[in-house]
């Protein structure tokens, strides 16, 4: 099992990342100084996949558990949502000491995340990321979000987990639109801050997608590395940490618009491209990067370029974005593979050749 550890003073936190450790999540949490009772949140899908191998390690602890499922899907990132889970908790007497245990992807973290951000101001989140996307990105950091008015993530808040879970063999189970969302992110990390990791991505790909234990390991040891690095020296999104919005401009407002038809990956790799290129437009990046992130991302199996352009939509939806500083749009854009910028600096017209391709 590999370990990074997430330091942020008193809201300091472990991830750990191996094969077969949700059948150590009882003894981890109680190690963690968790005892009696807990509150898992999840959906009937990952509830049935890893519901009773999590729930023999708990019981085995001396866990009293509740399990409360919502239906899977983009749309249940939502204030209805949230309330159902509020009565739920007030229900089965959930108290401010009683831990939420979010068990999932990405929809499941977010959610479970901002409820138990809320809910009687704050009850201990314990992150059981079970997709690749959740692993290397929404499990880590804190930030916790809910959509709203058609809108990725308007509602959210800053809120630590106490621990991440990350058990590469759930991995194993995604379908193949699950597992190449999770590469978008993958990806990112070595754009933003890793050349070496990014060749490591170019070399090891075919690996990556034949499930490789020890390769995945490492990929999501080393993207976990890399956020943590990001969020320890900006936890609130105050500077830095924007960085991680790499492709994420565009992205958002892609899902957005498709009313997310387009998942969170793909919106994601588009928007990455459409950063390069715009960066390339101004003579930054030079083509031979451009042509190897373009590369890797068809390698990985996702989409280059928009599958409705509908611009004008696109446009209007990004200056809606939660990223918007002063009334001008902010882009995360490479300035070299391992190292970017932000700017407000950005043409529109620029960013509108940029998605056309």
């Amino acid at each position: 099992m590999k370990k990074v550890q997430l330091r942020l003073g008193s809201n300091s936190y472990d991830i750990d990342i191996g094969p077969g450790i949700l059948k150590q999540s009882g003894r981890q949490l109680k190690e963690s100084g968790f005892a009696d009772r807990l509150v898992i949140i999840t959906n009937p899908i990952v509830n049935n996949l890893y519901g009773d191998t999590i729930g023999r390690s708990l019981a085995a602890e001396g866990f009293t558990v509740t399990t409360l499922t919502i239906p899977d899907g983009e749309e249940q990132k939502s204030l209805e949502a949230a309330g159902r889970l509020y009565h739920e908790l007030a229900e089965c007497y959930a108290e401010r000491t009683t831990p939420i245990l979010a068990l999932g992807g990405g929809v499941i973290g977010d959610l479970a995340g901002f409820v138990a951000a809320t809910y009687l101001r704050g009850v201990p989140l314990i992150q059981v990321p079970t997709t690749l996307l959740a692993q290397v990105d929404s499990s880590i950091g804190g930030k916790v979000a809910l959509d709203h008015d058609r809108l990725k993530n308007k509602i959210g808040a800053f809120y630590q987990p106490r621990l991440v879970i990350s058990d590469i063999d759930t991995i194993k189970t995604l379908g193949d639109k699950q597992f190449t969302d999770g590469l978008a992110e993958v990806i990112k990390y070595g754009v933003i801050q890793d050349e070496g990791f990014f060749t490591y991505l170019e070399n090891n790909l075919d690996r990556i997608k034949l499930l490789d234990t020890e390769t995945l390991e490492e990929v999501v040891f080393r993207s976990a590395e890399i956020k943590a690095g990001v969020v320890e020296k900006d936890e609130k999104d105050l500077g830095l940490r924007a960085i991680l919005n790499f492709g994420h401009t565009v992205g958002h407002a892609i899902e957005s618009v498709s009313d997310f038809k387009v998942s969170h990956g793909e919106a994601v790799a588009i928007g990455m491209l459409a950063a390069a290129r715009i960066s390339r437009r101004m003579s930054i990046l030079t083509q031979n990067e451009l042509s190897r992130l373009e590369g890797l991302i068809k390698r990985a199996g996702l989409p280059t370029g928009l599958p409705d352009p509908g611009i004008e939509k696109l446009v209007s939806a990004m200056k809606q974005d939660k990223k918007v500083l002063k009334g001008k749009l902010r882009f995360v854009l490479p300035e070299s593979l391992g190292k970017v910028f932000i700017t407000d600096e950005v043409n529109l017209s620029l960013v509108e050749q940029a998605l056309i391709g």
